[in-house]
């Protein structure tokens, strides 16, 4: 199994960002993924979750209504769209698929 996120930097407050997170190694269209983040000195911080036919993302309430989860399932690649960012939101991002997470991408919020 092999995920590979991509897509950080650094924002301006209310800005937009967009992950990708390639996958390989295991059949990616049967599988629910996951995004997740941990921000300096706190746990890990699930955010998002999407099945395996794209249906019903699922939000945390930090930010549900700003980030959207979607697949691509003959690409083989899950996204976070961010939008309205945060200082809050700062943190190394991690796309899952069950306990297996890639190598994480660093968003940092700041003016």
């Amino acid at each position: 199994v092999q995920l590979v996120e991509s897509g950080g930097g650094l924002v301006q407050p209310g800005g937009s960002l967009r992950f990708s997170c390639a996958a390989s190694g295991f059949t990616f269209s049967v599988y629910t993924m996951n995004w997740v983040r941990q921000a300096p000195g706190k746990a890990l911080e699930w955010i998002s979750s999407l099945n395996s036919g794209g249906k019903d993302p699922k939000y945390a309430e930090s930010v549900k209504g700003r980030f959207t989860i979607y697949r691509d399932n003959a690409k083989n690649t899950v996204y976070l769209q961010m939008r309205n960012l945060k200082p809050e939101d700062t943190a190394v991002y991690y796309c899952m698929k069950g306990g297996i997470r890639g190598q994480g991408t660093q968003v940092t919020v700041s003016s």
